[in-house]
């Protein structure tokens, strides 16, 4: 597996990383399994993908709990980045709290649940404006003056809050949704982070399934039932877009999955995608796209047919739509 800087720390990770919200929660992409899940995980570390992310709130704990069976024993193979900002709002759902008080105690939760001393890369999960930027840095700070967190990131930061953050402390990543379906970043975020020497790691860099051309019977829980782009109409709109990187992609001897990753990591040296899964199959193909070098014919035909066909439909519903790229 190829690596990347992360940011101007000095510290490099795999090119490809893994994102692991779905191994323990139902509620992500369909029921869990854990046995998978852990075979995932140590596939990853066979196949030198280093780069795992999660969060508190994923599985409201349960996936930190998880990943600590792989990760203790492994501890000086991983570069484990996780989240804190959303808690439980009594009703089964999330609220944002982001207050500096709440801070220390998140990390020290998410540290116990993770039976690790470090963590390496701690990220705000989302911006509140009703709590200015630099207070929430500053306590985050503290968290790497204590030893407790090695690198600072944000989630979800507008390109505004992205400076104020980074003048605060040393930002060494910013996570937010990015791929051939979503790419708001492009106007003023991507090029706030290649001005101040921040990564971009993309989550969900295939569409949440909707690149790769699979369409699945969702289950009850499945989190995607509540965004407007897997309405069976909007799904008929993107189906040309689809279906021309299907056809990119074999022609070239790849998996659309690979296309849309490679392409990905085209856009800049500084980007990270963490595509997730929880089975082992998906992380081999996710992984071999870092060895898939686009040309510029390659890059010229996939912008054609991205202005061609804008893809319809938002990727978040009203609600979770203001909580993004604040």
């Amino acid at each position: 597996m190829k690596t990347r800087e992360l940011g101007r720390t000095g510290q490099h990770v795999s090119a490809l990383g893994l994102g692991c919200m779905s191994m323990a929660s139902d509620y992500a992409y369909g029921p869990s399994d854990e046995r998978e899940a852990v075979a995932t995980l140590h596939r990853a570390l066979e196949l030198d993908v280093t780069l795992w992310d999660t969060a508190d709130i994923y599985g409201f704990g349960a996936n930190e709990t998880l990943l600590r069976q792989v990760l203790v024993p492994n501890r000086d193979r991983v570069f484990l980045a996780t989240k804190f900002g959303f808690v439980a709002d009594g009703a089964g759902g999330s609220a944002v709290d982001v207050r500096p008080e709440r801070i220390a105690a998140a990390c020290d939760a998410s540290l116990k649940r993770l039976c690790i001393d470090t963590i390496d890369l701690y990220y705000a999960h989302r911006i509140d404006p009703a709590v200015p930027v630099e207070d929430m840095v500053g306590a985050m700070a503290a968290l790497v003056q204590a030893g407790k967190v090695r690198f600072l990131g944000l989630s979800e930061a507008s390109a505004a809050s992205l400076r104020r953050a980074a003048a605060t402390h040393p930002i060494a990543a910013l996570q937010s949704e990015y791929s051939m379906f979503t790419r708001d970043v492009e106007a003023d975020i991507l090029p706030a982070c290649q001005e101040l020497g921040i990564s971009l790691v993309p989550f969900s860099p295939l569409g949440r399934g909707l690149l790769t051309a699979v369409g699945p019977q969702l289950a009850d829980k499945d989190l995607r039932r509540s965004m407007p782009r897997f309405g069976a109409e909007v799904g008929d709109a993107n189906a040309p877009l689809v279906a021309g990187l299907r056809q990119l992609a074999e022609a070239r001897g790849i998996s659309t999955a690979q296309l849309a990753l490679a392409w990905l990591l085209a856009q800049d040296a500084h980007i990270i995608p963490i595509p997730g899964t929880k089975r082992p199959k998906y992380l081999e193909e996710n992984a071999a796209a870092a060895d898939v070098a686009l040309t510029a014919d390659d890059l010229n035909q996939l912008r054609a047919l991205l202005a061609a066909h804008p893809v319809v439909g938002a990727r978040y519903g009203e609600g979770a739509l203001k909580l993004v790229n604040r």
